[in-house]
């Protein structure tokens, strides 16, 4: 194969290095030259080509090794994965046989544990309302009997309090004529006390009025002296005597 490119390599340079043609794309080449290196080529393509085939051939016996090997792999992946999907379904189907048995057995457990629970319960309900009942009726008892000694109490307490009514009465049926007496010596202090206040009010009207009086002289006096004082003082006369206006009252 290393001959075929060196022979190419030559030729390319034998082409390269010719002459050309004048007016013209064409060259002129050593034809002894270039006929050798064909043959050259010629010579050297059979046992390349042998050396291809062999390197297909080499090619298809890896690729049908391979195949053949893969298949073989696959074919042998195949029954180990059915072998281990076979052992994945009984362990799946032990398991589940396993988990259905344990949950059989807790429910069964379980529905034991709340039977004996709903039993007792059900003796601990009939013994509270037993002994309820007995409490309702000790009290229902004890509050009857409490209510019937209350009752008497009420009546004897009734029957007395209309004997001690009936004997007041009595007492101050008896007491009547005292009252009325009473009533009469205090209509008579009423009247003696509204005399007297007639005399007292008789008598303030009439001091009152006698001061009133005397007031009202002293006022006049009073008066008169200060009109003379302030004539004289309107006249130049001399000094006002205030005290003949009083008539020696004031002294």
């Amino acid at each position: 194969m290393y001959r075929v490119f060196e022979a190419l390599d030559e030729l390319v340079a034998i082409v390269e290095e010719a002459r050309g043609v004048p007016m013209t794309a064409g060259c002129v080449v050593p034809r002894g030259d270039v006929l050798e290196l064909l043959d050259d080529v010629r010579d050297a393509i059979p046992g390349e080509l042998d050396d291809a085939q062999d390197v297909l051939d080499h090619r298809d016996k890896l690729v049908g090794d391979a195949r053949q090997n893969a298949e073989q792999t696959v074919s042998t992946a195949n029954a180990e994965a059915h072998e281990t999907i076979t052992d994945a379904r009984e362990n799946a189907d032990r398991i589940l046989a396993d988990a259905k048995d344990q949950a059989d057995r807790m429910v069964a457990e379980a529905r034991s544990h709340a039977e004996q629970l709903v039993l007792e319960a059900r003796e601990e309900a009939d013994s509270t309302v037993a002994e309820g009942q007995r409490e309702y009726d000790s009290l229902t008892s004890r509050a009857r009997a409490e209510s019937d000694r209350m009752i008497e109490s009420g009546k004897a307490s009734y029957e007395r309090a209309v004997g001690d009514g009936i004997a007041e009465q009595e007492r101050l049926v008896s007491q009547t004529e005292v009252v009325q007496a009473a009533h009469a010596e205090s209509a008579r202090v009423i009247d003696a006390a509204h005399a007297e206040s007639d005399r007292l009010r008789s008598e303030c009207d009439l001091y009152v009025d006698t001061k009133l009086a005397e007031f009202e002289d002293f006022l006049s006096g009073t008066i008169r002296s200060v009109g003379r004082g302030r004539q004289q003082l309107r006249t130049g006369t001399g000094v006002p005597d205030y005290d003949a206006g009083y008539g020696g009252r004031h002294r």
